[in-house]
């Protein structure tokens, strides 16, 4: 039996969209065997509504690990979750990178992190959460024909990422959806110059960068009919001394990077601004994950 830790990630830091990502410490743990009969347990977020049969994400994740080793053995999976469903947190990623880390240790590792993390980008689409998922820390991932070229940098310690988390679910299919597949000059240009000051920032620990290169163009403006409050929320950030704000990942959820005195309030300005809209939520004050996925 091997048992892992994977954690939650952060999508997109604004202009970032589908090549940035960081993991932060909220956490799901996978426990797989090997059985006569395929079993899933859940306890956490997703109880009684993830699947308990082949078709759940982590056992179709360890499958196709076990497939490529052309072993058709069953599994039986326990999983306690932290990470909550559809809310923008990298929940599937860290199913899929879970999944198949977990698989490759039962079969004894044929697999190099190289390897894995192709294998996930494929079954995930876009490689931001599940190279995050897998590494941990800040990470810079591009698909290059079939593999991802990736790089890692550390965020600075003293950051907080204040996370508000509405009540309702975001899909991540509905909320590309909205989002042209065409794009003016003048907007790529605008993500492309923040993407490079944000990825500067974060090597050189500069803080004072983030409250611009965390803005976007590209796909924040067209999920705001998506997420009621955003836009207010992105609007009022630098007043609360927010230095950086972006939608996580497709959304929901909303984070505020800030300094520790600033966690609190960031989280309850956030949390007002949803109930205004009607809609019920939560904040959770995290921290950068550098570890990634790893054995427990």
């Amino acid at each position: 039996m091997v048992r892992v830790r994977v954690p939650a990630s952060i999508a997109n830091f604004g202009p970032g969209f589908d090549c940035i990502g960081t993991a932060v410490n909220l956490y799901n743990f996978i426990e797989m065997e090997f059985s006569d009969i395929p079993k899933i347990e859940v306890s956490g977020e997703g109880k009684g509504k993830i699947s308990l049969g082949e078709d759940n994400l982590v056992y179709r994740a360890a499958s196709t690990i076990l497939k490529k080793v052309n072993i058709e053995k069953k599994l039986y999976i326990r999983l306690k979750n932290e990470i909550p469903l559809a809310r923008g947190l990298g929940s599937s990623a860290a199913c899929i990178a879970g999944g198949m880390i977990a698989a490759n240790l039962l079969l004894g590792s044929p697999f190099s992190r190289e390897e894995i993390i192709n294998f996930a980008t494929e079954m995930e689409g876009h490689p931001d959460n599940v190279v995050a998922a897998i590494l941990g820390g800040f990470t810079i991932s591009v698909k290059v024909n079939d593999r991802v070229l990736y790089k890692k940098l550390s965020m600075p310690p003293d950051l907080k990422f204040v996370v508000a988390i509405p009540e309702f679910e975001l899909k991540t299919e509905r909320a590309r959806q909205v989002i042209p597949k065409n794009v003016s000059l003048e907007d790529a240009v605008f993500n492309i110059g923040r993407i490079a000051l944000l990825v500067a920032g974060i090597s050189e620990r500069d803080l004072s960068v983030l409250q611009v290169a965390t803005q976007d163009v590209l796909h924040q403006p067209y999920r705001m009919s998506l997420v009621p409050g955003l836009e207010e929320i992105l609007e009022k950030a630098p007043k609360m001394g927010m230095l950086g704000c972006f939608l996580s990942g497709a959304g929901p959820s909303v984070v505020g990077v800030v300094l520790e005195e600033k966690s609190k309030e960031t989280g309850e300005f956030m949390v007002g601004v949803f109930k205004e809209k009607g809609i019920k939520s939560q904040y959770v004050i995290l921290e950068s994950c550098n570890d990634g996925t790893i054995i427990t």
